[in-house]
């Protein structure tokens, strides 16, 4: 029974937080501390079969997963410049745009 409102808890908390309008970047920490902390969730009952080794790996694998996914996202640079190629096949460095960012190059 405990253990059907966990997994409730972290369902609708995972709704709402797909309510928020969030930058790439949050989305990203987002999405990778809910995936990180399902997986660690699954690791810890798998290892210690009770509910505080799986609490536990719940917590580490959605710290884990937000760092990781906070640390993924391209930062947005105004010195940064991208390589680019013009029709005639001519390579040129020019100050990234849109593209880069949103993973479309």
């Amino acid at each position: 029974m405990r253990l059907n409102k966990a997994v409730l808890a972290v369902l609708m908390t995972a709704a709402l937080a797909g309510c928020e309008t969030q930058t790439e970047g949050q989305q990203r920490a987002t999405t990778g501390a809910l995936l990180g902390g399902a997986g660690g969730a699954l690791v810890g009952q798998a290892i210690g079969g009770n509910t505080k080794s799986t609490v536990i790996g719940a917590a580490g694998g959605a710290l884990l997963g937000a760092v990781v996914g906070s640390a993924t996202t391209p930062q947005r640079r105004e010195d940064q410049l991208c390589r680019y190629q013009d029709r005639y096949g001519r390579i040129y460095t020019a100050p990234c745009d849109d593209r880069y960012y949103n993973g479309n190059y």
